[in-house]
């Protein structure tokens, strides 16, 4: 997979409201699958699992089996990439850009 197609996935798997939601729970640590589920009661299990699956293909979730349960971790690895790749730099240009116009102005 080309690293534009894995950014595909990434931004994809972030532009839903509710997988950012559950990435900024697994912040704190990993979760069953049933742990986020009782934090969403407004959605049925088959649509966190899609949802999960969307950030396991994306490699934001890696999922554990242990046992009977499915623990879901977060993948922070592919976020730190978009930054690097795309933040940071267009944020550099940017503050480049507001001194210049700091500079233009006090002079």
């Amino acid at each position: 997979m080309s690293t534009d197609d894995a950014d595909d996935l990434i931004f994809k798997a972030l532009s839903h409201r509710f997988r950012r939601q559950v990435l900024d729970c697994l912040k704190a640590g990993p979760l069953t699958t049933g742990m986020i589920c009782s934090r969403f009661p407004e959605l049925d299990r088959c649509t966190v699992m899609q949802h999960l699956g969307v950030l396991e293909e994306a490699g934001l979730v890696v999922a554990e089996r242990r046992g009977r349960e499915r623990w879901n971790h977060l993948d922070a690895l592919p976020i730190h990439a978009i930054h690097e790749r795309w933040i940071g730099p267009y944020a550099v240009y940017a503050a480049a850009m507001l001194s210049r116009l700091k500079q233009e102005v006090d002079a």
